[in-house]
C-alpha cells in the first residue's frame, strides 16, 4: 500500500509549511487526485489516520477530489476523457493517446489553527 507513504510524505509536508506559516494543527486538507494517479481513496484515508497519529494533523478530515483524465489522440487530434492509460481513443480507436491531466496528487486547501 503506496497510499501510507504518500500520506507520510504528506505529513512531512504539513509540519514545513506549520513551521514557515506558523499554524499549530491542521483540521481539514482537501487533496486532489487525478484518476491516473494510482491512488485508492479508501487506501489514503486509512493511511492518513495511520500517519497523522500523534503529528499537528491528528483528527483532521481528509477530503479527497477526484479529477477526471484527459488525452489528447495523436492520430485524429480530439481530445477526449479516458478511464485508464493504453485505452484506444474512443473516436478513431487508435492506441495513440497522449495523457494530457489526471495524474496529479496535490493539497488544493487547507484549513488550520
Amino acid at each position: 500500500m503506496h497510499e501510507l507513504s504518500l500520506c507520510r510524505a504528506l505529513i512531512d509536508q504539513l509540519q514545513q509549511q506549520a513551521a514557515v506559516s506558523g499554524f499549530s494543527r491542521v483540521t481539514q486538507i482537501w487533496l486532489e487526485v487525478g484518476v491516473l494517479a494510482a491512488v485508492v481513496p479508501e487506501a489514503m484515508q486509512f493511511g492518513f489516520e495511520a500517519a497523522s497519529h500523534g503529528t499537528l494533523a491528528q483528527g483532521a478530515q481528509l477530503h479527497i477530489i477526484r479529477l477526471p483524465a484527459e488525452a489528447y489522440c495523436r492520430a485524429c487530434g480530439v481530445k477526449t476523457d479516458i478511464q485508464q492509460r493504453y485505452q484506444p481513443c474512443p473516436h478513431c480507436g487508435e492506441f495513440q493517446l497522449e495523457v494530457v491531466s489526471g495524474e496529479t496528487l496535490s493539497v488544493r486547501e487547507l484549513e488550520v489553527e
